[in-house]
């Protein structure tokens, strides 16, 4: 079970997570998050982390060479685009992508096939955002998809619902962000250290029973 604790803004908040056990941190490169990181700082905090912990970067929209930028400016292998990026844009980076889908219902799945990228990271469907709404979807949705996908589950996680989430939907990681706040953008380090372990704790009993 791969843990990514996205929206990260500090350095003290990357370190705590790191330290609690994430495998991942995203950073946000979208103007109008609330969870935007300028490209230095991501850069500045991405040199301080300790080895064998991956920095995602997150986009919606964005132009190509904005991309390339930030991306050659952070060191950032692996890219997620959160927004509506059509699939001759993917293929015009060669870093691993990660395809967000904002999911309604069962239908919203089905372009995952049409998609050649490394993960789906599955989150809440919301008319006014990307992402970062702290709502989750109907789970049951979705609790086939992740035996035939590599599915990255997002979309309203805490430490009270992760468990339930990871043994319903049993995705190969998943990812929090706003249900892990003392507020926007600043992680509150308990929160971010309880849901790990609880994330970590259920994937555990998965992997006894089989």
């Amino acid at each position: 079970m791969k843990v990514k604790i996205c929206g990260i803004t500090r350095l003290e908040d990357a370190l705590a997570a790191a330290e609690y056990g994430a495998n991942a941190l995203g950073f946000v490169f979208y103007r109008k998050s609330p969870r935007y990181i300028e490209p230095e700082l991501a850069a500045e905090i991405i040199r301080n982390l300790p080895p064998f912990i991956t920095p995602v970067a997150l986009f919606v929209n964005e132009p190509e060479e904005s991309v390339r930028d930030i991306l050659h400016l952070a060191n950032i292998n692996v890219v997620q685009f959160h927004g509506d990026e059509p699939l001759d844009y993917l293929s015009l980076f060669p870093q691993r992508i990660i395809k967000a889908i904002r999911v309604k219902d069962e239908s919203t799945l089905k372009p995952l096939a049409g998609y050649e990228v490394s993960a789906f990271l599955l989150d809440s469907y919301s008319p006014d955002a990307y992402g970062g709404t702290g709502k989750r979807f109907d789970w049951e949705v979705i609790k086939e998809t992740g035996s035939v996908n590599r599915i990255i589950l997002a979309g309203g996680l805490n430490a009270d619902n992760v468990a339930y989430a990871v043994k319903l939907v049993r995705p190969y990681g998943i990812d929090a962000s706003s249900g892990l706040e003392s507020s926007l953008g600043i992680k509150d380090h308990k929160k971010v250290k309880d849901f790990i372990r609880a994330a970590k704790a259920a994937s555990l009993e998965l992997d006894e029973q089989f």
